[in-house]
């Protein structure tokens, strides 16, 4: 059975990022460029994936994990220069293959789909993937005879006045067959000013040959569009989280400030949440139904049931369950798992801890490395103190337990169901149930003790 390979190059530098980083591996809408062509390839049902690194070739390697084989492209001497360097891993197959660049990841699966279709059921050799700008300028345009086929490559510089009112332009997306590909790339040679090998050059090849060469148009012209510099990555990054926006927006959710809500691709929201404005949602977060989140709301990696409010808080790998109300001003730090219809106030921050049903923490409250019981009720300035200066310690909370203000619990601590802790008390043994725990000196008035001082 022919099979199908798709090569992505990236091995290019990306100077005009001005990063340490590799340019494929800057993110657009919470994931890496070269990680939405991947996954695009990988939806269009091609297993087969070559890519070609060079700069910074450890950090896409290390990305992309065993998902991919890779070659490597010591030298950047053009893009013809990097596809022969998957010239061994194409050896041995019969089929086709598509190219494409690792910094276009507005690039749908299905274009993939339908480029490889088109090519195979047209019998080209090669077909270029093409698209239509109202300003061509600086870009190869595409010449067709009159069955559409390709004639020719135009670049920019060599074009006339007619050729250059030609508005279809080369993207620089190929589909070949394997054989043509692999035979034009044998004939490419490096005769330019520039010394390199031209990609291009291998469809002017298989023209002269007498090889079919077709061009798909694509309409959507962004889902072409590459990425050279911090700029165009705005641009790319807008689009994107225009399409999420809307994506939400067409399966019931409600964001009333668009212009003002970042959502990354992999959260998911459930129907008739409302997301309010200066919302940033990230990572692998899950948002159930009936939720209002924000205003200036940052969630990154938590799962939130149905019925929440969340509202300006912030929210990192925690799970917070239904019906419970979350904010202002509160901040959930990593491992939280806050229970049913609980109460999470202003100032409030939870960390590493289990909150358990009905409960309520409603402000200026910290509580670290914790089980806490149902119906329990924090009051406002209670500590855990968790810390000893080396180690972490637990403090264990039973259900129905009242915390008056002002409590340090010293942890490691145990305070049993249904018991009682007086305001300002720093509790540092365990609390029997039913008990009420008293910690603090006892109050004493001196009499006159300003006005024999002369303090007045």
């Amino acid at each position: 059975m022919e099979s199908l390979s798709a090569i992505i190059l990236a091995a290019g530098e990306g100077k005009r990022m001005k990063s340490k980083k590799s340019k494929v591996l800057h993110k657009v809408g919470g994931k890496e460029m070269i990680g939405w062509v991947y996954d695009a390839v990988q939806q269009a049902g091609i297993q087969n994936t070559i890519v070609v690194v060079g700069h910074k070739a450890e950090q896409v390697m290390e990305y992309l994990g065993d998902k991919a084989q890779f070659v490597l492209q010591k030298e950047q001497l053009g893009t013809g220069h990097a596809v022969m360097q998957a010239q061994s891993v194409l050896q041995n197959t019969e089929g086709y293959v598509i190219i494409l660049n690792g910094d276009i990841p507005l690039i749908k699966a299905e274009t993939i789909k339908q480029a490889l279709i088109y090519h195979m059921e047209n019998h080209h050799s090669a077909t270029v993937i093409t698209t239509q700008l109202d300003d061509a300028a600086g870009y190869g345009r595409i010449i067709r005879d009159s069955e559409g086929n390709v004639v020719r490559i135009v670049e920019d510089k060599d074009a006339n006045e007619q050729e250059k009112s030609i508005k279809e332009i080369n993207s620089g997306l190929y589909c070949f067959t394997v054989k043509s590909l692999l035979d034009s790339l044998g004939k490419l040679n490096n005769n330019n000013s520039q010394g390199e090998y031209y990609l291009t050059d291998t469809i002017e090849i298989l023209i002269k040959d007498g090889h079919k060469v077709g061009a798909l148009l694509v309409e959507d012209s962004t889902e072409l569009l590459g990425i050279n510099n911090r700029i165009q990555l705005s641009e790319v990054e807008a689009i994107m989280r225009k399409k999420i926006l809307e994506k939400h927006m067409e399966q019931g959710v409600t964001i009333l400030d668009p212009a003002n809500t970042y959502i990354e691709a992999g959260v998911q929201i459930g129907s008739d949440t409302v997301i309010l404005p200066g919302c940033i949602l990230e990572g692998n977060t899950t948002i159930g139904e009936n939720c209002i989140i924000g205003p200036q709301t940052n969630i990154i990696n938590s799962v939130i049931a149905n019925n929440v409010e969340v509202r300006n808080s912030v929210v990192t790998d925690s799970f917070i369950d239904e019906g419970t109300h979350v904010g202002p001003f509160a901040y959930l730090r990593p491992g939280s798992k806050i229970g049913k219809n609980v109460r999470i106030g202003d100032f409030v921050e939870i960390k590493n801890s289990v909150i358990g049903d009905h409960t309520k923490v409603s402000h200026l409250t910290y509580v670290g490395d914790s089980e806490v019981g149902k119906h329990v009720n924090f009051g406002c300035g209670t500590v855990t103190v968790n810390y000893d200066g080396k180690k972490k310690h637990k403090t264990i909370i039973g259900d129905n337990v009242f915390i008056g203000c002002n409590t340090n619990l010293v942890s490691p601590v145990v305070v049993n169901n249904n018991a009682y802790i007086a305001a300002g008390s720093t509790i540092t043994e365990e609390v029997p149930e039913y008990s009420l725990a008293i910690a603090r000196s006892r109050q004493v008035i001196k009499e006159d003790w300003v006005k024999k001082r002369n303090l007045k």
